[in-house]
C-alpha cells in the first residue's frame, strides 16, 4: 500500500509541476520570440516577391520608354541595393541593421513611384496587357507587404510587452536573460506630411 500512494503522490507532483510550469509564463518568450520571426519571414517573402517581379517591369517599360534611361537605371540599382541587405531572425533585435533594411526597401519603394509616374507619359505602354499585370501583381505585392509590416510590428509588440511585464518579466530576467527586444519598422521621414497635390 505505502508503494501505491508514493507514486500517486510522484504523479500528483509531475501534474502539478507541470500545470504550475504551464501557467506561469515560461513557455510565452520563446512561444512570441518564435512568432515574431515567422512574421518577418512573411515580411522578408513579400519585399523578395517585389524583387522578382523588377526586372519584368523594367523590361517591359524599357521597349516603350527608352529615353527614361536614368529612372530605369534608378530602379534597378535600389533593386540590387535593397536585395543585397540581408536582415535575418538573429539581426532583429539590432535597430541599427534594421535601418538600414527599411532605407533601403524604402529607397526601392520610392523609385518604384518614379517608374509608375514616368509611364502616365506612354498611353501604349499604359494599355499593354503585360505592363498592366506586371502593374497589377506589383500593387497587391505592395499591399501584402503592408500587411505583413503590420503583423510583424504586432507580433514584435507582444514580444517586447512580454520581456517587461509581469509574470514573463520573471523569466526574461532569469532564464532568458539574453532576450534583447524586437526592433521595428518605423514611418518613412515625412510620412506624417500630406502628398502635395496640384491641379
Amino acid at each position: 500500500m505505502p508503494n501505491i500512494v508514493s507514486r500517486i503522490r510522484i504523479v500528483l507532483a509531475v501534474v502539478g509541476l507541470g500545470l504550475t510550469l504551464s501557467a506561469c509564463g515560461y513557455n510565452t518568450i520563446p512561444t512570441l520570440e518564435e512568432q515574431a520571426k515567422a512574421r518577418w519571414s512573411d515580411v522578408q517573402n513579400q519585399y523578395q516577391r517585389r524583387a522578382d517581379l523588377i526586372p519584368n517591369l523594367v523590361a517591359t517599360v524599357q521597349g516603350y520608354a527608352a529615353q527614361e534611361k536614368s529612372v530605369l537605371t534608378a530602379v534597378v540599382e535600389a533593386r540590387a541595393k535593397a536585395t543585397q541587405i540581408k536582415l535575418d531572425a538573429s539581426d532583429l533585435t539590432d535597430p541599427d541593421k534594421m535601418k538600414a533594411f527599411q532605407d533601403a526597401q524604402n529607397q526601392l519603394t520610392g523609385v518604384l513611384g518614379r517608374l509608375l509616374a514616368v509611364t502616365e507619359n506612354y498611353p501604349d505602354l499604359k494599355s499593354n496587357a503585360n505592363f498592366l499585370a506586371l502593374q497589377s501583381q506589383l500593387e497587391g505585392t505592395e499591399n501584402r507587404i503592408a500587411v505583413a509590416r503590420r503583423d510583424y510590428i504586432d507580433a514584435v509588440r507582444a514580444y517586447n510587452t512580454a520581456l517587461r511585464t509581469l509574470p514573463t518579466v520573471i523569466w526574461a530576467k532569469t532564464v532568458f536573460s539574453g532576450e534583447k527586444p524586437m526592433a521595428e519598422f518605423t514611418a518613412n521621414e515625412g510620412a506624417q506630411t500630406p502628398p502635395q497635390v496640384k491641379f
